[in-house]
């Protein structure tokens, strides 16, 4: 079989997966088309407002995508064909479930934001936590979304024109995008950009068939892993690709288009779609990381001079000649800045909850932008790569308790949780054994030991769900 099959079926499962299992999911959930949405119920202009579906979609695909399933699926590469499985099986079995659930529960919730969901099911401790947590993310998120396109617009224009003028027309617009109501700038243009992000997605993958079908993932074979710097593949794998198999940040999103879908039964197209078509990003990616380049030799120096985004500069210009090279270029720069300004959006209305400030006040807005964005600025400034790895994990972590606010909603209802509590445990386990393992940013303790230690973590946290988690929590909405 030629390899670029890989490819085709890793693509054709990630649509039947929509169709199949994504209905499975929502029928669990159980959306009723009657009921109404916080959109409705909660109009103010600003935050709650209906839009269609499809402009829904379009916008969450380009609120979730940010920089994570270009760069991560591309550093994930170095790990083999064994990317492909986790981004294919990830995207289906963990991270549409978990971004289907958390938009779905934000309507249910009337709009709530992610702390306030996890509250409602894991308790007021689990709530304050991740208030803190999720601001923190969306901070770094924030800022991961604002270095990367600022280092390929500076790769695209006259050296005047550097990454710190960049940064800054990048951190403006974020500004004023974080505050003008949602329907009157992203509501408008993103739908434009989230077209153009999938023409790119399927020009690079057309221009890869059409000028080296040989080619395709040349270095790569089942089982071994070929990561030049010999790194477990168990968990780094799992941390690096987070956006385009199962990210947390996408929860903190996911409430945005709560907030403007006028009938539940529209959460599988938005939701879990959106998901499965980051997915295919990620894919594409992946598959460039695997067959532009020769070897994962090449393939890791490349990233080590310049980031991922050098991959992306090298391979767009060289598969698509000058002016397609461009276009790709510029819907990768889409993606970070379309995810950037909402993650500032999103910790703006984190903050607003947090202190009961009402947003439909320009002043109030302007109360909590400016300090968010003056620390923006300030960690724009410490090294992209501790920046990722932080990232990675936090962002890991947010998914897992998101999963797990999930599967004790349906816990406590009496449906089928294992949906939710499944890759729940997944990837608890994986993070708490990366955190054991990584010695920069954690414990640095031996990998062997780490494994054993995430594995048992998480099968105690399994039982304890499992015992505790249908008792009823103060305050919960059982109607939800």
């Amino acid at each position: 079989m030629p390899r670029y099959m890989w490819f085709i079926i890793a693509t054709i499962a990630l649509i039947v997966g929509y169709f199949i299992y994504g209905k499975i999911v929502e029928k669990i959930f159980a959306p009723d088309p009657n009921r109404k949405t916080p959109a409705v119920t909660k109009y103010d202009g600003v935050d709650y407002v209906t839009m269609p579906k499809w402009k829904l979609w379009l916008i969450q695909l380009l609120n979730i995508a940010g920089v994570g399933p270009v760069f991560g699926p591309i550093m994930g590469a170095l790990y083999g064909p064994q990317a492909l499985i986790w981004i294919v099986i990830g995207s289906i079995f963990a991270g549409a479930v978990h971004d289907y659930y958390g938009g779905m529960l934000s309507v249910r919730y009337q709009g709530a934001n992610v702390p306030q969901i996890v509250g409602y099911n894991l308790g007021k401790i689990f709530k304050q936590i991740m208030r803190a947590f999720a601001v923190i993310l969306l901070l770094l998120v924030g800022v991961v979304f604002a270095t990367a396109p600022a280092n390929l617009l500076a790769k695209l224009t006259p050296e005047s024109l550097d990454f710190f003028f960049w940064l800054a027309v990048i951190f403006i617009y974020y500004f004023i995008a974080t505050l003008v109501p949602i329907d009157k700038l992203i509501g408008r243009i993103y739908p434009i950009f989230g077209a153009l992000l999938i023409i790119m997605a399927v020009g690079i993958t057309a221009a890869m068939f059409i000028k080296m079908p040989e080619q395709f993932y040349s270095w790569a074979e089942w089982g071994v892993n070929p990561h030049p710097q010999d790194l477990p593949l168990w968990p780094l794998m799992f941390i690096t690709i987070a956006c385009g198999a199962l990210s947390g940040f996408h929860a903190t999103q996911s409430p945005l288009m709560a907030r403007c879908i006028e009938n539940e039964s529209e959460g599988r197209m938005v939701f879990y779609g959106g998901m499965i078509a980051e997915g295919f990003i990620g894919l594409v990616w992946c598959t460039v990381g695997m067959t532009f380049y020769q070897d994962p030799e090449t393939l890791n120096s490349t990233i080590n001079a310049g980031t991922a985004s050098a991959v992306v500069y090298d391979s767009s210009r060289a598969l698509m000649g000058g002016f397609g090279g461009l276009l790709a270029i510029l819907g990768v720069i889409v993606l970070p800045i379309t995810s950037g300004d909402t993650a500032f959006r999103a910790a703006r209305l984190t903050i607003a909850e947090v202190f009961n400030l009402d947003q439909t006040n320009k002043l109030k807005r302007l109360y909590i932008a400016l300090p968010v964005f003056a620390l923006g600025v300030a960690l724009s400034f410490i090294d992209f790569n501790i920046i990722w790895r932080y990232f990675g994990w936090s962002n890991q972590t947010l998914a897992a308790i998101m999963l797990w606010t999930a599967a004790a909603y349906l816990y406590r209802r009496d449906k089928f949780h294992w949906v939710c509590t499944l890759p729940g445990v997944f990837i608890t386990a994986a993070c708490i054994t990366y955190i054991l393992y990584e010695p920069n940013m954690g414990f640095g303790m031996d990998i062997f030991i780490s494994q054993i230690i995430g594995l048992v973590g998480a099968v105690a946290i399994l039982l304890a769900f499992l015992k505790f988690g249908k008792k009823e929590i103060e305050g919960a909405p059982m109607d939800a």
